[in-house]
C-alpha cells in the first residue's frame, strides 16, 4: 500500500527507490518503460552494499541520463509483503541533463507540469489510481516544501 512519509522508515528493509526529478524550471521527469508501456518514476533496487544516495544517482543516470542534486527529500512508500521491505520515493531536483542513448528499459523521458502528468497517466491507466496517487504525493511535498 502507497503511504505518505516524512522521514525514512527504520523498520524494515528499504530495498527500492524511486524518484519524481524536478527541472530547474519547475517540471517533473518521467520516464517511459518500454517493456510495460506506461509512464514510470525513475528508480530501482538498490544493490549491494551502495547508500540510498548512490542508488539514486546510479538508477537516474542508467535510466535517463540525469545527475541529481544533493538534496532529496522522501515522500512516499510502498510496503512488499512478499519482501517485508520498502520502496520509498523522493523528490529530487536535477543538477544536469546529460546526452543519453535510451538503449535500456527507457526509452525516454517526459517533461510535464503535474496537471498534466496527471491527466497522462489517467489517460493511459484509467484504471490503475496508484500511479496517480503517487503523483498527487508527490505535489503535495514539493508544496510543503516550497519547490513549487
Amino acid at each position: 500500500m502507497l503511504t505518505k512519509i516524512d522521514a525514512l522508515p527504520t523498520d524494515k528493509k528499504i530495498a527500492g527507490v524511486h524518484c519524481v526529478p524536478f527541472t530547474e524550471n519547475g517540471n517533473v521527469l518521467m520516464s517511459w518503460d518500454r517493456d510495460e508501456q506506461l509512464l514510470t518514476t525513475i528508480g530501482g533496487r538498490l544493490e549491494g552494499n551502495e547508500s540510498i544516495d548512490q542508488a539514486l544517482e546510479r538508477e537516474a543516470m542508467e535510466e535517463v541520463g540525469i545527475i541529481l542534486e544533493e538534496e532529496k527529500i522522501p515522500f512516499a512508500l510502498w510496503y512488499w509483503d512478499s519482501t517485508d521491505s520498502y520502496t520509498i520515493w523522493f523528490l529530487a531536483k536535477v543538477k544536469k541533463m546529460e546526452p543519453y542513448s535510451f538503449d535500456f528499459e527507457k526509452t525516454g523521458y517526459v517533461s510535464f507540469n503535474f496537471e498534466t502528468a496527471l491527466q497522462l497517466i489517467e489517460k493511459i491507466e484509467p484504471n490503475n489510481p496508484k500511479r496517480t496517487n503517487l503523483i498527487k504525493l508527490a505535489e503535495e511535498s514539493a508544496k510543503k516544501h516550497n519547490w513549487l
